[in-house]
């Protein structure tokens, strides 16, 4: 799936959320998200080392 597309869908949720739930909504849709994409990069790519490895070259 597209980066776009999937930014798009993310925003979406989190819009609805906070229209009918309220910032708490928000804001555990938002961190359940993160959580879900770090399980998601986790599970696709390998260690946990690598992506800490990855965003240290970064700085470099």
């Amino acid at each position: 799936m597209n980066a776009a597309v999937v930014g798009l869908v993310a925003g979406m949720a989190l819009a609805f959320a906070g229209w009918f739930g309220g910032f708490g909504a928000f804001v555990l849709v938002a961190v359940l998200g993160a959580v879900g994409w770090a399980v998601g990069w986790f599970a696709e790519n390998g260690r946990p080392r690598d992506f800490f490895e990855r965003s240290e070259r970064r700085r470099r």
